[in-house]
């Protein structure tokens, strides 16, 4: 017995090092996942929001897209005087010759309330949603608009040439878009040098505000996600009743 006591103890103390050994090696690849997964760009979370993809980024949920079938709700009567859209336009600092991009335009509500400002340029209204376009062309065919022209982007690109734009504007479509590095990349890449990209979003500072939190933003999160692809802020004008008009420029050198 006293010899086999002899054995099993070196035994047991072997086993215990390899089990410590091997929990070790457990926890440091558990650490380099996580190290991984926090250096992507995208999270995925099983526990979500409800009105969110599950989708991260730089600390965010991307909200759920707004489908075609929401066309109605773009053009209801009470918009304008909602939003202040007038107003929103006619702060937007139009040159007569600017082209301008409408990122996520969907039935191209703004898009035909920018063109008449810039007769000499266009207005390019860009959609992911074949059946949003369809609504555009329906809409120029109806006010006998000329100076808009539908562009079908894709989740990750907006499908427009290289330094061609004066001006991007994004009216509550951002917090939407699947893919909102390489998104913002494109368009960086579609400005000219010294362009500008507006963003209009519903106040995520303002709980009181009758909008889905994830279909709201802060100023903090706009600016920070804007300067990771390296637009600049310029100002915040704060002169709609509950969206913020944020102003960010290209620099020469991107």
């Amino acid at each position: 017995m006293r010899k086999t006591a002899q054995f099993i103890k070196p035994l047991t103390a072997i086993i215990l090092t390899i089990i410590c050994l091997l929990s070790q090696n457990a926890c440091t690849a558990a650490n380099a996942t996580d190290t991984s997964n926090s250096d992507a760009i995208y999270q995925q979370r099983t526990v979500h929001n409800p009105d969110g993809t599950g989708k991260f980024y730089m600390g965010r949920e991307i909200a759920q897209v707004m489908g075609y079938q929401g066309a109605g709700w773009l053009e209801r009567p009470s918009r304008g005087m909602e939003e202040k859209s007038a107003r929103l336009v006619n702060n937007l600092d139009l040159k007569p010759t600017d082209i301008v991009a409408d990122i996520g335009a969907g039935t191209g509500y703004f898009s035909f309330r920018i063109a008449p400002l810039v007769p000499q340029g266009k207005v390019l209204a860009v959609d992911v949603q074949p059946e949003m376009l369809n609504f555009i062309e329906l809409n120029k065919q109806e006010k006998n608009i000329s100076n808009v022209e539908p562009v079908l982007g894709n989740i990750d690109n907006p499908n427009l040439p290289e330094n061609s734009v004066d001006l991007v504007v994004m009216v509550d479509a951002y917090h939407e878009f699947a893919y909102p590095r390489e998104m913002m990349q494109g368009i960086v890449k579609a400005l000219k040098p010294g362009g500008r990209t507006v963003s209009i979003e519903y106040r995520g500072e303002n709980p009181l505000i009758p909008i889905k939190g994830l279909h709201k933003m802060t100023q903090q999160q706009v600016k920070k996600e804007m300067a990771a692809v390296g637009l600049v802020w310029k100002e915040t004008k704060e002169m709609l009743p509950q969206q913020h008009l944020m102003v960010f420029e290209k620099k020469s050198q991107i």
